[in-house]
């Protein structure tokens, strides 16, 4: 069976284990179905995601033009800290950054590989940790606006990592870290604009379970610009990346806005 379209990153839903889907303009795949089969991915183009030429990818699944343009691909989107619609001052388009900047917020601490901060909007619940491939994740506070939850971020990066290590991820290498216990220690050490909206207690931990045959020992990342083909036994998916028996993972977020044609 074949299936041919530009990559965006896969679709998750949240249960034991999680469900994961590639979506095509025409077609879907739900991934979990074809853990145990040989998957081969060819490359065949590009296709902007925001303006939809056939240009080379640049970052994010934009070309270089739209990457630069596009209020989506704003600083603010990485740094939540540099968000400014909350002060009615545009980055790029006030009214696309008021309307993602503005609504609530999560603060959370999410555990992969040790203990992590990070900002999500509240409607990427929980998909913003499976993405991370986080094994669990808690909220540390809900803030009316992106702006709030970055300057949080940046007093906590101090004391937590706000980085995942992807091969340790994909190895399951994960630190052992109580996160009930972790998020207790922080009442001091948030600023103080949102120290209104922290309560030391009452969160859900959320327990993350992603469908993996076998974790590798090893990875090794395909990278679709040098090898524009590539054939493997899918054994498991986290994060968003495939991993393959041979030790290969493929970061489908990171191949945004590339065309593939996918056969099974």
């Amino acid at each position: 069976m074949q299936y041919e379209g530009v990559l965006e990153k896969m679709q998750t839903e949240y249960g034991k284990p999680i469900q994961y889907y590639l979506v095509f303009e025409d077609s879907f795949i739900n991934m979990n179905q074809l853990l145990g089969k040989d998957l081969e991915i060819r490359f065949v183009g590009y296709q902007c995601l925001h303006c939809g030429k056939k240009k080379k990818i640049y970052r994010q699944g934009f070309c270089y033009d739209c990457f630069y343009a596009s209020p989506s691909a704003g600083d603010w989107i990485m740094r939540p800290e540099l968000s400014t619609a909350h002060l009615g001052v545009p980055d790029r388009d006030l009214e696309y950054e008021t309307r993602v900047q503005i609504q609530p917020h999560i603060v959370y601490l999410a555990l992969a590989t040790e203990v992590k901060v990070g900002v999500t909007r509240k409607t990427q619940v929980p998909t913003r940790w499976i993405d991370q491939g986080a094994s669990s994740a808690i909220a540390i506070a809900e803030v009316p606006n992106r702006y709030l939850a970055g300057i949080t971020e940046v007093a906590l990066k101090n004391h937590f990592t706000d980085k995942t290590n992807w091969r340790k991820m994909l190895c399951n290498e994960c630190l052992d870290a109580d996160l009930v216990s972790e998020r207790a220690k922080l009442a001091d050490l948030l600023p103080a604009e949102i120290r209104e909206y922290f309560t030391a207690e009452g969160h859900e931990i959320y327990q993350l379970d992603y469908p993996v045959l076998d974790y590798p020992k090893k990875v090794n990342s395909l990278n679709l610009d040098k090898t524009p083909y590539y054939k493997g036994k899918l054994t498991g998916i986290r994060g968003q990346y495939l991993l393959f028996e041979d030790g290969t993972v493929f970061n489908v977020r990171g191949y945004e806005g590339y065309v593939v044609r996918m056969t099974i």
